[in-house]
């Protein structure tokens, strides 16, 4: 295990050293580094200046992913409301990825620029749950008066 610093490598022999260090974790399974004929698959970046980069491209690809989902979600036609549930699932897990992973990582103006986002479909998502409510409890009160 190695760690640089200003240009010094330095030899790390005991390996709880580097899993205690804070910092965001690189790793890959297909791609390899290699540092002194040692083959290196997992990265970590301690200093926030250097992670936030790294964070905000992965973060962003998993937003923009979330919100095709979301948008194919919302647009289907469910009578039951299934789809909706499940975009509101997805925004909340999503949520709470972020603060629990990459929230020290990233920008103020980064985390508030997806929030209102995900704001707007979440209420989308909700206005849509209680309109189907509604409708379900007016039809089971007219099936009432029939009888």
């Amino acid at each position: 295990m190695y760690t640089i610093n200003n240009s010094k490598k330095e030899k790390i022999t005991i390996k709880e050293e580097l899993i205690n260090i804070d910092g965001f974790l690189m790793a890959s399974k297909r791609k390899t580094f290699k540092i002194n004929g040692a083959e290196i698959r997992e990265i970590k970046v301690v200093n926030k200046k250097f992670a936030n980069p790294l964070v905000y491209k992965k973060v962003l690809q998993k937003y923009n992913t979330l919100i095709s989902l979301l948008t194919d979600l919302l647009v289907s036609d469910d009578d039951s409301g299934d789809s909706y549930r499940e975009a509101l699932n997805q925004i909340e897990k999503f949520r709470m990825e972020i603060k629990n992973k990459y929230r020290r990582y990233l920008k103020k103006n980064e985390l508030e620029k997806m929030s209102k986002q995900l704001m707007t479909l979440k209420k989308e998502a909700t206005k849509k749950i209680i309109e189907l409510q509604n409708s379900y409890l007016e039809y089971q009160n007219q099936s009432n008066r029939r009888r």
